[in-house]
Order: C-alpha cells, then sequence, then structure tokens
C-alpha cells in the first residue's frame, strides 16, 4: 500500500490517467443517487419500472415526464471541486487524460472535461441528450423549460432518453475507448463509485494489469478496496485536493 506522498507523487509524475467518476461525486452539487430519486409522487415507482426498454414501450410519456424531472434537477445544480479539478488534472495531464463517468447529469463536461485536452466519456448516457429511435442519432435537448415530451428528432422522429437502461449494454465504442485508457494508464483514479456496478467496476483491473497503479477516493470502504494501491478515506472534492496538493 502506498503512502499519501507516494500516491501525490506517482500521479504528479504520471504522463497517463485514467479517471472514472460515480455517484459520490455528484452527491456534493446535491444531486441525489439513482434511487434516492424516487420521492414524492415517484415513490410509488421502483427505479427499474422507469428505466428499462419495457418500461418505455408500455409508456413512453410516463419515463418522460420522469426523466424531464430529473433533467431539470440536473440543469439546476453546480459543478463542485471534484469537477473542477478533474478539469484542471485534463488540463495539467492534455492528451495523456481520460476521464470516465457513471454519471449522466453534464456536471464534468459543464466543468470544462473534455475540453483540456484529453478524453470524456459518459458511460451511461446523459440527460440533457436524446436518441433518434429510428436513425439512433443523439440530439441535445433543449433547456427543461423549453422541453416538450416525447421530444421529436429533427427527421421527425420520436426520440428516447440517451440513457443506458437496465438490460442495456454500454456502448461499445465508449467501453473500448476506457478499457484501452485505463490499461495504458500510469495511475488511474477511483472516485465516489461504489464498485458494484460492471463492466466500469472492472476497469482498475486493466489498469493493474497493464503495470499501473490505482487509487480510490471514497468516503468508505468499496467492494474494489481491498484491490487499490492506495485508499483515501474522503470526500471526492477534498480527496482531490489532498491528492493534488491544491489549496
Amino acid at each position: 500500500m502506498l503512502t499519501l506522498d507516494q500516491a501525490r507523487a506517482a500521479l504528479a509524475s504520471a504522463r497517463r490517467v485514467a479517471v472514472l467518476t460515480g455517484a459520490g461525486v455528484s452527491a456534493e452539487s446535491g444531486i441525489p443517487t439513482f434511487r434516492d430519486a424516487q420521492t414524492g409522487h415517484w415513490a410509488r415507482f421502483r427505479p427499474e419500472d422507469l428505466a428499462s426498454p419495457d418500461a418505455y414501450h408500455r409508456d413512453p410519456d410516463l419515463v418522460w415526464q420522469w426523466y424531464a424531472g430529473r433533467y431539470a434537477d440536473v440543469t439546476r445544480a453546480q459543478p463542485n471541486g471534484a469537477h473542477t479539478l478533474l478539469a484542471q488534472l485534463e488540463r495539467e495531464k492534455g492528451a495523456g487524460f481520460f476521464l470516465a463517468t457513471q454519471n449522466v447529469d453534464g456536471l464534468h463536461a459543464r466543468a470544462g472535461s473534455g475540453m483540456g485536452g484529453g478524453q470524456m466519456v459518459e458511460l451511461h448516457g446523459s440527460l440533457a441528450s436524446a436518441r433518434d429511435e429510428v436513425t439512433g442519432e443523439v440530439f441535445a435537448l433543449p433547456a427543461p423549460a423549453d422541453l416538450v415530451t416525447p421530444p421529436r428528432s429533427p427527421a421527425g422522429n420520436r426520440m428516447r432518453p440517451h440513457i443506458v437502461w437496465f438490460g442495456e449494454y454500454l456502448a461499445p465504442a465508449d467501453l473500448e475507448a476506457a478499457q484501452a485508457a485505463f490499461y495504458e494508464a500510469d495511475v488511474a483514479l477511483i472516485l465516489g463509485t461504489s464498485g458494484l456496478v460492471y463492466p466500469a467496476a472492472g476497469l482498475a483491473r486493466h489498469t493493474q494489469v497493464g503495470g499501473g497503479l490505482v487509487i480510490e477516493i471514497n468516503t468508505a470502504d468499496t467492494e474494489l478496496t481491498s484491490q487499490m494501491d492506495f485508499s483515501l478515506r474522503d470526500l471526492a472534492s477534498s480527496g482531490l485536493a489532498r491528492l493534488m496538493r491544491v489549496g
């Protein structure tokens, strides 16, 4: 197990850095986890009853009402310190930086990730986008106040939320890019994720197979902790600040 100083030195000297983020990163922006979002009117539904192809085929209007509400919620939220520091880290590492997020709130992009010379993939999709049911093309949604559901593509086709639902697979190109980046990484950071959802949870192993180091930041032990080269028990924002010697 590395010390904090050794972990800092490894990250500072790494030419290639791969990052995986989960719900713990967004929690600091006030965004509830997937299951915690089931409040009020929606408390009578299980997430599986709304986030699956079968649910959508049964009642697309209901599913879109739920996603429109979630889209409005995340649009009101603001990126936090973890998002900002990851965008800073990308600018420092340039083309050697890769961010894979399991979050669908778009906060990484709003903080500048993907615009500092590195690459970002949203493994589970984005609440701010919808996909043409006929052509598969992806389009940005209008602002929540202007959103009419179900939305139509420029071709006039109905669009579905651009989210990976229960029973669906991750986009092959995104998963392959992430696996390659983690395999090639000198250092991988695993931030705010439980390590329960595969195949994303398996990315850390790709770094270790490739000879790199893996650092975890989480408020509690996870399914991945025992495999880590260094684990920091902290919030993503303050943990990253300590790791990057910021502040």
